[in-house]
């Protein structure tokens, strides 16, 4: 689904256009869904280079792509490292985001002996009372605040951004990245990559960003004045925090939303035979199905707010966000917190990202042409595509040959914008 403002009266330039990619969270799946909606943009769009955006914003999954990106991962090595498996660079295991946080669960109960003594004597000494509610109270505090370790995740991506010329360190981008997360104590937004927190790495940022509360703990940092934060997912305060590359004077914003209610429309006898109970009560599903449509529907409406609201603040900046269909019945009925299904739902929202592009190509390609950019036709009309069988293959690189063909690529790219001048 293609939500598209075409400014009415896109302000006057003589420069090239400045595009800003913002790209929501969403679990394993919604990222799995977000990256075969970038190589489907990517394939699709030509003059369109995503690992040369004048911004990038990235919030919780979405943050690993945009670092990504940002460091000049394209989508093709993206797809090889989560899809296909056949990287050369960065091997993934999925069981590395999955790794229980054994530490949390040790600290936690060694407080229980503390916990049940003060307990104990406030009972006896008759400062408190023996109800449920008081017990729970008392205790929830050994309940860890995260399944996984998501320590984990940080080392994962401190390796792969400290190889083949990659930096893990804001300040040294080409671009400008700033990957978002949430103050826990205060509920503000904290903006890595923005003055006062471009110090910290990216691996960090991003591990900070994802930290979904219930699935992975805080992550503690200090800021600049030597306080202690505890930082959660981004997606607690915003769900794609677009404002932020809309705010960096661009005149394109691309976005990628990969959660959305479920809603298929009224059941049919044939579709309700197909499944285990009607896809019209949700319920039926038990709670898995009541909490996956809870946090579809509120980063959803949040989205819609944004979405209202941006073309009124920003009326001359072109802006085009990518999201699934709502009755898409595979991608609702999927483990949001699962890779098993990487394949499936890639080829999706890559499927998707095609069918859109396709359908409202008549209003989508004058807003491309007016940045350089047009469809390739041979891409768009090519129905049955599948994201894996057009991967090219994976280069045969060194350290020091990746960092070579870096410097060369640069060297071309800048002879490139002086002709256009």
């Amino acid at each position: 689904m293609l939500s598209l403002h075409a400014a009415p009266a896109p302000k006057p330039r003589a420069r090239q256009s400045r595009i800003g990619l913002a790209i929501a969270g969403g679990g394993p799946v919604g990222a799995m869904y977000e990256l075969g909606a970038l190589r489907a943009l990517d394939e699709a769009c030509d003059g369109l280079d995503l690992t040369r955006m004048d911004c990038y914003v990235g919030v919780s999954s979405g943050a690993f792509f945009a670092a990504g990106l940002a460091n000049r991962m394209d989508t093709a090595e993206l797809c090889r490292i989560f899809i296909t498996g056949d990287s050369e660079d960065v091997q993934f295991q999925p069981e590395t985001f999955l790794s229980p946080a054994f530490g949390e669960y040790l600290s936690r109960a060694a407080s229980i002996p503390r916990l049940t003594t003060r307990l104990l004597r406030d009972l006896w000494s008759g400062r408190s009372d023996s109800r449920w509610s008081d017990l729970l109270n008392r205790f929830g505090s050994l309940v860890p605040t995260g399944l996984f370790d998501n320590r984990e995740v940080e080392r994962f991506l401190r390796d792969v951004f400290t190889r083949q010329g990659r930096s893990n360190d804001f300040r040294k981008l080409d671009r400008p990245l700033y990957v978002i997360g949430v103050d826990l104590d205060s509920g503000e937004a904290v903006r890595f990559g923005d003055a006062g927190w471009d110090g910290i790495p990216i691996s960090r940022a991003v591990q900070a960003s994802a930290a979904l509360p219930g699935l992975y703990p805080p992550v503690e940092m200090q800021d600049k004045s030597g306080r202690v934060r505890h930082i959660v997912d981004g997606a607690l305060r915003r769900t794609m925090h677009a404002s932020v590359v809309l705010d960096r004077d661009v005149d394109l914003l691309l976005g990628i939303n990969p959660l959305v209610p479920f809603n298929p429309g009224d059941d049919s006898p044939e579709d309700a035979k197909q499944h285990r109970c009607s896809d019209r009560r949700i319920a039926e599903g038990g709670l898995p199905g009541v909490l996956s449509q809870t946090l579809r529907t509120m980063l959803q409406s949040r989205m819609q707010v944004g979405l209202a609201r941006y073309p009124q603040q920003y009326p001359n900046i072109d802006q085009a966000v990518f999201e699934p269909n709502a009755a898409d019945r595979e991608l609702f009925y999927t483990n949001v917190f699962s890779f098993s299904a990487r394949r499936r739902i890639s080829q999706l929202a890559y499927r998707n990202t095609l069918t859109d592009l396709r359908q409202r190509r008549s209003e989508f390609e004058p807003v491309l042409a007016k940045h350089g950019i047009r469809l390739r036709e041979e891409v768009i009309a090519d129905r049955p595509r599948s994201i894996i069988a057009h991967l090219p293959p994976a280069p045969r690189l060194t350290d020091t040959t990746a960092r070579l063909g870096r410097a060369l690529d640069e060297i071309e790219h800048r002879l490139q914008r002086q002709r256009m001048v």
